[in-house]
């Protein structure tokens, strides 16, 4: 049997919650997710709040800015950067790449997808 993957979308806070250029950690389940809004773009993205590098809970208060056009986030400890679109590590080492996940908008409410497996 195929297990598939299922998204569901859980309401994670207000817009104003969330500082502009700038993110907060929110906490599904067992999970920390960084939420960031980045208003210079007009874009919301959400990943994992542990930063591979160290394994430290410390995303949610990097600084976000951009790559090469590409959307990141540098963790505040050790400036390790990761794209806010795939996750992928881009400081030219092998820290590992960070898990993503999609983000709404919906009258002012975030919600951020998680995949089930169904």
């Amino acid at each position: 049997m195929i297990q598939e993957n299922v998204l569901t979308w859980f309401l994670a806070c207000r817009t104003t919650d969330v500082p502009e250029n700038g993110g907060v950690c929110v906490k599904y389940q067992e999970e920390q997710i960084a939420l960031f809004n980045f208003s210079r773009r007009g874009e919301w993205y959400a990943t994992q709040n542990m930063c591979p590098h160290r394994q430290q809970m410390a995303l949610s208060r990097g600084m976000i800015g951009t790559q090469n056009s590409e959307p990141k986030v540098a963790c505040p400890f050790h400036k390790k950067t990761f794209s806010l679109t795939t996750g992928k590590c881009l400081s030219g080492d092998d820290c590992g790449d960070i898990k993503t996940y999609p983000v709404k908008i919906e009258n002012d409410w975030v919600y951020i997808g998680v995949e089930n497996n169904a």
